[in-house]
């Protein structure tokens, strides 16, 4: 994890993402490397669930990165809102997955897939975001603590 997260450009984007979210980086998940072939897609799905009860609380918010331009096709479609962003080199996608109100539960709204990629390959990366530090709660495993 470290070897990753210390490369001068991953750490630049991650203080950027944390500077517009308000998170601190300690609460994130490790970058994940996206890559989809022609024909290849990701089905309608939530990043967080109903309850959480890890150290680390919820993924409260997802931040999406379009790594280059897509030809054709490979869209991030929210399902219940009805709203598709094409991938664009550089283009960020920032949302939610808990209630404002009530953080505890997940947003229903906020479903989304990857669309199919018809033409070109797709490049993207995500950083997941917790309530909590994610990362001490990693360390420690899940009771919390080193015992």
């Amino acid at each position: 994890r470290a070897e990753c997260e210390n490369l001068s450009g991953v750490k630049q984007v991650t203080e950027r993402i944390e500077k517009v979210t308000g998170v601190p980086q300690e609460n994130y998940e490790s970058f994940q490397i996206l890559r989809y072939e022609e024909g290849e897609f990701y089905r309608s799905h939530h990043d967080s669930s109903g309850k959480s009860d890890k150290i680390s609380g919820h993924r409260i918010m997802t931040v999406f990165l379009y790594l280059n331009d897509v030809e054709e096709g490979g869209e991030t479609h929210f399902t219940k809102l009805d709203i598709s962003v094409k991938p664009k080199k550089g283009r960020a996608l920032i949302w939610p997955s808990v209630l404002n109100d009530d953080p505890s539960m997940f947003d229903s709204r906020m479903y989304h897939e990857a669309k199919p990629v018809v033409k070109g390959v797709k490049h993207a990366a995500n950083h997941w975001i917790h309530q909590y530090n994610f990362v001490n709660a990693n360390v420690w495993g899940c009771s919390g603590s080193f015992a």
